[in-house]
């Protein structure tokens, strides 16, 4: 079967179901996930062998010509630093935290600690730049008790260096700190010896590579242990979900943070596994950070390209107006992916014109779900079965039960890519699988076909986010939402949905200020609090609300209160995370005041009213 001049195998994801007397389905894939290695750092062993000169990875060195690492210059640095880490009091009980982001330095002394049995943790930048009290970080290291701390771009990580108690972990970066010794990642290099080789190969599927830290909905970080199993297993699923990968090694342009499990697990394994490259861009979808990643894929024509949706839709805005851009991007582009979020349809529609435009074909829109915890990949769509809300079904491998919760099916899988569980955690690790020993992900699904479950999953919300309005009826916040925000945009980056045991359904909307001020034609400074009282913006909300009304009357899908947040989401209550996604819970947490706005007798004047249906 051909897709955007690729050919894709008819039915990649064969699927056995078991329907269990009690309304629970088992989704077995049929075969077997290929044989894969014992540790992450084979791959690198291997393509150094195979193909030394080959770029392993490249970033801009000072923002201007791009520093290109090799295969094999990688893995002869990598042991150098590795054999210096073996001579330090490291372990699982100390292990390497790295506070700093992406860089040509993280992944070598990542990749060392992987080489000498070390686990590290890729820590967030946010929690160190963008906290006011350090709170999550904080937390971090007294969790994981860290023997090491990197902070390259040193001078930005100054705070968490001085202000957190860091015992007597070593510090490594690449500047000074006032009081503080600082060692260079030259400092750690020593002579690679038979000793390190045999610590090396003592290491296997079961050791912890990394720990990558989670919130969920609890507000502090848990840490997911990661082992080489979980790293290398869930290669191999890629290589199911995207089989050209088979055909060239891959090119990836990625801003994608390697704390979270997208770009750290899922885009390093994956260029890993198939001798690929990977070139780091410093851009991210924002406002202030686009014209990075823009600047990068006039340059680099990548192969596969991931993103989230706010990423996609800010490329898709881009490209018809930039030829040389689009040009670059689809020069020989084989397939987009994206996760994390649902990708709207006038985004997805958008960029099928602008490869129309360009190739006279539509690139495949892939996309799965899964989570930090699961490796991360569970289900994968294929070219035939992707369109927005889809999520496909299980690669092989992952054995996924579908149980009956709430009105609802909550996803559950079982298979070598799922964590052992989280780091000195054991009462959270024990409620987060079921007595079969099946992960419990939180998400519900539901069947495209009741009568044909192999026929793929829609994405169905958050188990934990769902509740019921005062007549007992169950309100789906996931559906609601991305519903919402379509009907919204460009105005709305997320909206939060209210409350439970209330007699309507109300929301909080975040605006969008770049998309709000190019929109009315205002300040491009504009703040959330001068968007909360536009009148322009209210009224064009309160219009589209209007339009959502009519076609959702029923009391589950309508909206019949809404005000705008009038100050941004805080990362230091959990209410977003560093990547921009919303945190419905702690949001509804923390600002209770404004959901008492939306229930009091009289509405403020700042709250969007919209009327009773049987007025529309």
């Amino acid at each position: 079967m051909t897709h955007g001049g690729l050919e894709w195998d008819a039915d990649p994801f064969r699927t056995h179901v078991e329907r269990r007397p009690d309304g629970e389905l088992l989704l077995q894939p049929q075969g077997t996930l290929p044989e894969y290695p014992a540790r992450l750092m084979d791959f690198l062993e291997h393509w150094a062998r195979l193909a030394p000169d080959r770029v392993l990875v490249a970033r801009r060195a000072n923002g201007d010509e791009w520093r290109r690492v090799s295969y094999a210059a990688m893995l002869e640095r990598v042991q150098r630093v590795a054999a210096g880490l073996a001579r330090r009091n490291l372990s699982e009980q100390r292990p390497i935290l790295i506070a700093s982001g992406n860089s040509i330095e993280h992944l070598v002394l990542g990749f060392a600690a992987m080489w000498a049995g070390i686990p590290y943790c890729p820590m967030s930048p946010a929690y160190s730049l963008m906290s006011s009290d350090l709170g999550k970080a904080r937390h971090a290291v007294e969790l994981l008790t860290p023997g090491m701390i990197a902070a390259f771009d040193t001078p930005a990580f100054t705070r968490v260096l001085t202000q957190l108690e860091l015992r007597d972990a070593e510090i490594v970066g690449d500047a000074t700190v006032a009081g503080r010794e600082v060692a260079t990642l030259q400092d750690l290099e020593a002579t690679v010896s038979g000793e390190l080789d045999a610590r090396h190969r003592s290491t296997g599927c079961d050791t912890i590579a990394r720990f990558l830290l989670t919130s969920g909905s609890t507000g502090q970080p848990k840490a997911v242990i990661t082992t080489n199993r979980m790293c290398c297993s869930n290669a191999m699923m890629l290589r199911q979900a995207l089989p050209f990968l088979a055909e060239e090694p891959p090119v990836l342009v990625d801003w994608l943070p390697w704390n979270h499990t997208f770009g750290g697990s899922h885009n390093i394994g994956l260029v890993l596994s198939t001798g690929g490259t990977l070139y780091i861009d410093d851009g991210k979808p924002t406002p202030a950070g686009i014209g990075e990643t823009i600047r990068n894929l006039r340059e680099i024509s990548p192969t596969v390209y991931f993103n989230v949706p706010k990423g996609f839709e800010m490329l898709a805005q881009q490209l018809p107006q930039d030829e040389e851009l689009r040009r670059s991007f689809y020069r020989r582009l084989r397939a987009c992916f994206f996760a994390g979020a649902s990708l709207a349809q006038h985004t997805w529609d958008a960029l099928d014109a602008n490869s129309l435009r360009e190739r006279g074909i539509k690139t495949p829109m892939l996309s799965g779900l899964g989570a930090t915890e699961t490796g991360p990949s569970v289900t994968f769509t294929t070219p035939a079965t992707g369109r927005s809300g889809v999520i496909g079904l299980p690669a092989k491998g992952s054995l996924v039960k579908l149980v009956p919760v709430e009105e609802k099916l909550e996803m559950r899988v079982r298979g070598p890519a799922v964590t052992p569980g989280y780091w000195r955690q054991a009462e959270l690790t024990a409620a987060a699988f079921d007595d079969e020993g099946f992960y419990r992900l939180g998400d519900a699904v539901r069947l495209i076909d009741v009568r044909d479950p192999t026929r793929g999953l829609v994405f169905d919300g958050r188990i934990g986010e769902d509740f019921k309005l005062s007549n007992g009826t169950w309100v789906s916040v996931g559906p609601l939402r991305a519903d919402l925000i379509a009907a919204l945009s460009p105005f709305a980056q997320d909206v939060v949905i209210a409350a439970p045991n209330a007699d309507y359904v109300a929301a909080l909307i975040i605006p969008d200020l770049t998309a709000c001020a190019r929109a009315l034609q205002v300040s491009a400074t504009a703040s959330h609090d001068s968007m909360a009282i536009d009148a322009n913006l209210r009224n064009e909300l309160h219009a589209r609300l209007r339009a959502h009304a009519r076609k959702n009357p029923a009391s589950t899908r309508r909206i019949r209160r809404a005000l705008l947040l009038p100050s941004a989401p805080s990362l230091d209550h959990g209410e977003i995370t560093d990547k921009g996604s919303i945190n419905q819970r702690a949001v509804l947490r923390h600002r209770v005041d404004l959901v008492a706005e939306l229930y009091a007798p009289a509405g403020a004047a700042h709250i969007i009213e919209v009327d009773d249906v049987l007025q529309l």
